[in-house]
Parts: C-alpha cells; sequence; structure tokens
C-alpha cells in the first residue's frame, strides 16, 4: 500500500496511536507497527559527523522491559510498565545516553543498563566529540574520566548543588531535553528495551521538526531518511533478538 505511507508518516508527526491511524489510512494497527519500525529503522541512520562549541551531555534511565514478550525469566511480568524491585539506578534499569550542543544537533542512543561507565561513552560518541568542543555535564566521574582522557575542556555540575549555570556554562538545554522525552514516552505505557532506540529517534525527529516551519523541509527529511536502504523484514522485527 504505498500510497497510504505518507498520509502515516504525518500521522506519526502528528502522534497519533497506532489504532487512531489505522481508522484515518484504512490500514490494520498491527501493520501500521511494523510500518513505524521500518521508518524509525530508517530515521536511526540520519546523522552528523561532529558536534559544535558547547555540548551538553547527561544520562536518563528507563526501566528495563520486556514488553510483549511471553515466559519472561527471572521475574514475574509487570503491569502497564510497572515499577522496580529495586531502589536508585540498578541493572534493571537501561541508561541513555543524551548529548546536545547549542545548535540542537542531538545523540541519543541506549549504552546498556545500570550506571554510565566510560567505556559505554567512548563506543557510543565515537569522534562526534572533539578538542574544540567545551563539555558540560553533572558530577559524574565516567564524564570526567571521559573529557581528560580525550583533551576536551570541562564543566561540572553537581544535581543538587547550589551551582547549576556557570556564565554560558550549563546543562540546562540536555535536562529539558530529558523531561521533554520522559513526559512524550508515558503514551506508551512502556516500550520494550529491543525498541526503546527506535522509539528515541523517533522523538528526536519530532524535536528537530519543531525548529522547522517550512513543511516542504520536512517532508524532505522524511523523504531523505526513508531513501537509507532497509532490510528489516517483520521476521526481525518480532524476534527478541532484534535490538540495534
Amino acid at each position: 500500500m504505498p500510497s497510504k505511507w505518507l498520509q502515516f508518516i504525518e500521522c506519526m508527526i502528528e502522534g497519533y496511536s497506532l489504532r487512531k491511524s489505522a481508522k484515518l489510512i484504512g490500514a490494520h494497527y498491527v501493520t501500521l507497527f511494523y510500518w513505524r519500525h521500518k521508518i524509525l529503522t530508517a530515521l536511526k541512520q540520519m546523522d552528523f559527523e561532529l558536534f559544535e562549541g558547547i555540548v551538553e551531555m547527561d544520562e536518563t534511565y528507563f526501566l528495563y522491559t520486556e514488553k510483549g514478550k511471553r515466559n519472561i525469566q527471572g521475574r514475574k511480568p509487570r503491569l502497564r510498565g510497572g515499577s522496580s524491585e529495586f531502589r536508585g539506578i540498578s541493572k534493571d534499569q537501561v541508561c541513555v545516553l543524551v548529548a546536545r550542543d547549542r545548535q540542537k544537533r542531538t545523540f541519543s542512543k541506549t549504552i546498556g543498563k545500570g550506571r554510565i561507565i566510560k567505556k559505554s561513552l567512548d563506543e557510543a560518541l565515537g569522534s562526534k566529540l572533539a578538542i574544540q568542543n567545551v563539555l558540560c555535564t553533572d558530577a559524574w566521574r565516567a564524564f570526567m574520566t571521559y573529557a581528560k582522557e580525550k583533551g576536551i575542556e570541562h564543566h561540572r555540575f553537581k544535581a543538587n548543588g547550589r551551582e547549576r549555570v556557570n556564565g554560558i556554562y550549563h546543562i540546562q538545554n540536555v535536562n529539558s531535553y530529558h523531561s521533554r522525552l520522559k513526559s512524550w514516552m508515558e503514551r506508551f505505557n512502556g516500550v520494550a528495551n529491543i525498541y526503546l532506540d527506535h522509539y528515541l529517534s523517533w522523538f528526536q525527529f519530532l524535536d528537530t521538526i519543531k525548529h522547522i516551519k517550512d513543511n516542504f523541509t520536512i517532508t524532505k527529511m522524511v523523504l531523505d531518511s526513508c531513501s537509507f536502504s532497509v532490510n528489516t523484514t517483520y521476521d526481525k522485527l518480532r524476534l527478541s533478538e532484534f535490538s540495534k
């Protein structure tokens, strides 16, 4: 049904549920679930090479979930997302790294369970950060070690400290992004961990187009993303091994 894909993309941009989209388009909502993830697989391939100037970086956490999977081992299934049985940050939570410069270039990715470590930063960010950048983070030691090894100027802010802004240096933009992301994710009542990176790409795209007033530009961005090669099949989407 190629004639209905653009209409479905418009529904995704508007934030409609699968069932509402299905009524508008005239396709089954299960079919649209697979369409959604094929589109998100393409969007995830849209990237940039380098951050510019000041970069704010911080992590946030989502409860690890195997939503939709049967015969979960090691714990009882949670009802509509549920909550962790552990206090604080634990292996029951998925760490999502978000880095964002002042030009709104944004990087977001799941980087494992539990507390963030320096090795995960290296693997996730690659060469996006350079010595020309200035890094602003909270006081977690993995960020300090990473910046020191890279030779990057680094400003640290304690989460509960009095000094949260030092002139032009702060992490308010990335924290605001976290807040909007968390609020947007609530509508899904928990997202299976294997799909979480897809939803991060979806929100990142929606956040980007908020700053674009030209409908032609938005359409071009969507079409450009869908020009990437996507080899993900329906069977792969069904498998628990499908994650990246």
